[in-house]
């Protein structure tokens, strides 16, 4: 049956996809904790042990009873009999009575009895037995209560949680050096067209190198996913179905060419050649992008990308990269199906736009700071050139609903890298 390309809305797109995404089995593995950057948690992480496992100074100087500092000033001190002192990486058997001190390290562990410490700098030895104190302290202050940063037991990270620097080091902290993880998304890029070139070769007359597969597969690693280069497969009907076919173990095969007029119909047949449900939508109203083809076969996304580098580009930063997110098993990602611009940056347009009234648009834009103010300079090109996204570092959304923006217009920007 032959598919006609129409103009569906992005919602369209995920409304199509939703439910195989819901119902796809996410695969794990194992991984020790300095090899979990970036990864997503297939499992809750609960704390095993109290951090800190022991309440601690936070400051030189001496543990106390709060209650005995009371009242204390450089004009009236108070006095305390020292009572001993707690060695740094040492537990300690000390048992504090009122009216008694125990000089403590930073990081050193609280005495029995101890529920404040006053700074050196508040204090004055007296002698080898006594010190003054010129401050009165609340209890609590100083230090850090054992479980204070969290309790044996107690939810640390969610599954679905995506690893950050810091978050390896709480695990570290905790003892956590091995857990579940979501494997990466397994991509397969495949580039049509019988002018392309590979990137090492010399260009003959009416020849362009490949430029998509590059850009796309280091944009989808740089996320998560783990994405090869299949090559440069001919405009031919067998030829690219014997490659698509090939790839339909990976959980996502893209093919960048082949979605435009003139091969379309023979992208659409093949694909739904190879299995059910074939091409659930074909056109979406974006720009650029619009002949964009989403197909399921099998257990596989096959998503047929516009040839043109900016339009291939957009599609894949905008769709495609948040698909990965959900097979990567991200969590926000999966809820939201798309992601929202959660850290916008805003700065004032350098010149009007207008814009396709019906298509989502994206335009590329280099922020730059004038007087203390950021500007967004809109890059304006050919879906067929990359140098605009190459010197942009961010992407202006135009709503379908819009017939542009106005020269002076304060935007919000999605960063890109």
């Amino acid at each position: 049956m032959r598919e006609f390309l129409e103009l569906n809305p992005p919602e369209k797109f995920w409304e199509e996809i939703k439910s195989f995404l819901n119902n796809k089995s996410l695969s794990r593995e194992k991984l020790n904790l300095e090899n979990s950057l970036g990864r997503i948690l297939a499992e809750d992480i609960f704390s095993p042990v109290d951090l800190p496992p022991f309440s601690r100074s936070t400051v030189d100087g001496y543990a106390v009873k709060a209650a005995d500092t009371a009242g204390a000033s450089a004009s009236m001190p108070t006095y305390f009999e020292i009572a001993g002192s707690i060695e740094m990486g040492k537990g300690t058997e000390l048992k504090l009575k009122n009216g008694q001190a125990a000089a403590i390290p930073t990081g050193g562990m609280l005495p029995e009895g101890a529920d404040a410490v006053l700074m050196i700098e508040d204090t004055e030895k007296i002698d080898e037995n006594t010190i003054e104190s010129f401050k009165s302290l609340a209890a609590g202050e100083n230090l850090v209560q054992k479980a204070e940063d969290i309790a044996a037991g107690e939810l640390l990270f969610k599954k679905g949680h995506k690893l950050m620097a810091r978050d390896i080091g709480a695990l570290a902290g905790l003892g956590i050096t091995e857990f579940d993880v979501f494997s990466r998304a397994e991509v397969s890029v495949i580039s049509t067209g019988d002018e392309l070139i590979s990137a090492e070769a010399e260009a003959d007359a009416g020849q362009i190198r490949d430029i998509n597969s590059y850009s796309i597969t280091s944009y989808l690693n740089k996320i998560g996913a783990v994405a090869e280069k299949v090559g440069i497969v001919e405009d031919k009907f067998e030829k690219l179905k014997e490659a698509v076919k090939n790839e339909l173990g990976q959980d996502l095969v893209l093919i960048s060419g082949g979605s435009s007029v003139g091969i379309k119909d023979m992208t659409i047949d093949l694909l739904n050649s190879l299995g059910e449900p074939g091409v659930l939508l074909h056109g979406l109203a974006i720009k650029p992008g619009k002949p964009t083809i989403l197909a399921v076969i099998e257990d596989a996304i096959v998503i047929g990308l516009p040839g043109h580098p900016a339009s291939a580009w957009t599609v894949n930063n905008i769709l495609v990269a948040e698909i990965v997110r959900i097979l990567n098993g991200e969590k926000e990602a999966a809820e939201i199906g798309i992601q929202e611009n959660k850290y916008p940056i805003k700065a004032q347009l350098t010149r009007s736009l207008v814009s396709d009234k019906g298509r989502e648009e994206y335009i590329p834009v280099r922020i730059i700071k004038e007087n203390n103010k950021l500007l967004a300079e809109p890059l304006l090109g050919k879906s067929s050139l990359i140098t605009n996204l190459a010197h942009g570092n961010a992407l202006l959304r135009v709503p379908r609903n819009q017939e542009g923006k106005e020269k002076g217009e304060l935007v919000e920007l999605t960063l890109i890298e």
